[in-house]
């Protein structure tokens, strides 16, 4: 299939994005663009939540590890049921009681100033490199099966995206985003199944039948049971709930769509149902890896890794198929983008800027300093993907992963800090052990040959950075003066 009617395909794709941002973002204000005016209905948002969650980096490395790792990415999968089970009976309790609009406000009225722009900042660095790790993977996807065919640089690829990007969520928001990752989750679970499908035709076996030829080929093991392997299973079931907690838990972006819901019930049934179907949808993303590793010899085709599935499906299936992979894969892209942009933007206001708290600025100036600083996150965005570009890792969801390790174990001892103890903290100094922590765990994880012998840190290191960081908090603070029930009142009337 020519590149040119790829691209006009891509075009047609992001007038729909355009026209449904038109019909949502009517009367939007500011309420609109950080948490959708309170009223989103949480069987839209669990579905579009799909999209956001898995990601474009989900859509071609999932599959692409199977050939390494076999199924072993499920025993993330089970650590993730149990995390977001947590999640739901934890945290959203908190944040609905108290009235969130970021969640990370709950650090400043239990912990103190320093402690909220901390995980705030943290937050920030956090989405910053998983969305634009994610973005640059899709981007490069797209480079190659149709822009760099028609001659248009990467860069300028990477720009007119984020162009579009913006052009939809400028004035809708979170309104908005509910109702696009709605259509793009379900364009890109199209595409999946429909992948699926047009394989196992073409490899003539039912579905028992390709599992039993990926078992005897061993691309179906699911588990590592070498306590000193960073795949071994207990490792990874652990590392899965708190990468879950604290990746959907503790990050505005999932959060900020979840509490846009109007009632607790309704936002936990919406992370329960997110939770059934992402087992579903990451089972099949699997089992697609299966088959492409199946299929591959057969079509001679030699790309592994994240290379495999555009190489497969680009290369030898039917052009029917190459637009089904095409709207998937932008539908894989955009709700990763979207969404990150969107709670950065919403993040740099309410918690680093306090847009919301500042009188002297009128709804006008306030509307006016959100667009400038969504479209300086959009210019980030720009920044970072090139660096990816730069940096081009063979297996993006391994760099995501370990990326997250570093940046979201301060969120999660911050947290835990908070909602285990009833102490309060030396403000001053909560930067630097947030900080610190991480540095420490750069250390151990350099020289872990020497620290660890032949053990092998893996996602744990998320645990590790955690425990560091509440064990630094812990150093710093004092018992707390008032009792819990006071430090509840305080903390209901503060906000």
């Amino acid at each position: 299939m020519s590149p040119a009617l790829l691209f006009c395909i891509l075009i047609a794709y992001f007038a729909l994005l355009l026209g449904v941002a038109w019909a949502t973002a009517r009367g939007a204000n500011n309420d609109s663009f950080f948490i959708g005016n309170k009223s989103s209905n949480w069987m839209l948002v669990a579905f579009g939540m799909v999209g956001t969650t898995l990601s474009g980096a989900t859509f071609i490395s999932v599959p692409g590890a199977v050939g390494a790792d076999g199924f072993g990415y499920a025993q993330i999968l089970i650590g993730y049921v149990i995390g977001y089970v947590a999640v739901a009976y934890l945290l959203l309790p908190v944040y609905y009681r108290l009235r969130l609009t970021s969640i990370y406000h709950y650090l400043d009225v239990r912990l103190g100033r320093r402690a909220y722009q901390s995980g705030a900042g943290f937050f920030i660095l956090s989405r910053l490199f998983g969305a634009t790790a994610r973005l640059y993977l899709v981007v490069a996807v797209l480079q190659a099966i149709i822009l760099d065919g028609l001659g248009v640089p990467f860069w300028l690829t990477t720009l007119v995206i984020l162009g579009m990007i913006l052009l939809y969520t400028y004035q809708g928001g979170v309104k908005t985003i509910v109702w696009t990752d709605t259509l793009q989750t379900t364009c890109m679970l199209a595409g999946l199944f429909a992948c699926v499908a047009f394989l196992l035709g073409r490899l003539d076996l039912t579905i028992p039948q390709a599992l039993q030829q990926m078992q005897q080929q061993g691309l179906a093991r699911v588990f590592t049971h070498d306590p000193n392997s960073p795949g071994f299973w207990l490792k990874q079931v652990v590392a899965g709930a708190f990468i879950v907690v604290t990746m959907t838990g503790m990050d505005q972006e999932m959060m900020q769509k979840t509490i846009s819901v109007k009632t607790l019930g309704d936002s936990q049934k919406n992370l329960l149902s997110l939770t059934a179907v992402l087992v579903v949808v990451l089972g099949a993303f699997l089992f697609l890896g299966g088959l492409l590793y199946l299929y591959a010899p057969v079509a001679g085709v030699t790309a592994t890794g994240d290379k495999i599935f555009p190489a497969v499906v680009m290369g030898h299936l039917p052009a029917a198929v190459q637009i089904v992979f095409l709207v998937a894969l932008i539908s894989a892209l955009f709700p990763s983008a979207d969404g990150a942009i969107t709670a950065l933007t919403s993040t740099f206001c309410i918690d680093i800027l306090g847009i919301q708290r500042r009188d002297d600025l009128s709804e006008g100036a306030r509307v006016r300093l959100r667009g400038h600083v969504h479209l300086a996150f959009a210019v980030l965005f720009l920044a970072m993907v090139l660096v990816f570009k730069w940096v081009d890792n063979p297996s993006m969801i391994v760099v995501i992963l370990k990326l997250a390790s570093y940046t979201y174990g301060p969120l999660l001892g911050l947290f835990a800090f908070g909602m285990m103890t009833t102490r309060t903290l030396q403000d001053r100094l909560v930067p630097a052990v947030t900080v610190g922590a991480p540095i420490l765990c750069a250390l151990l994880e350099y020289h872990q040959h020497a620290l660890l012998g032949s053990y092998r840190l893996g996602l744990e290191l998320l645990i590790v950075n955690g425990a560091l960081v509440f064990a630094g908090l812990f150093a710093i603070s004092r018992p707390a003066t008032a009792s819990p029930a006071v430090a509840t009142v305080r903390i209901t009337n503060d906000v």
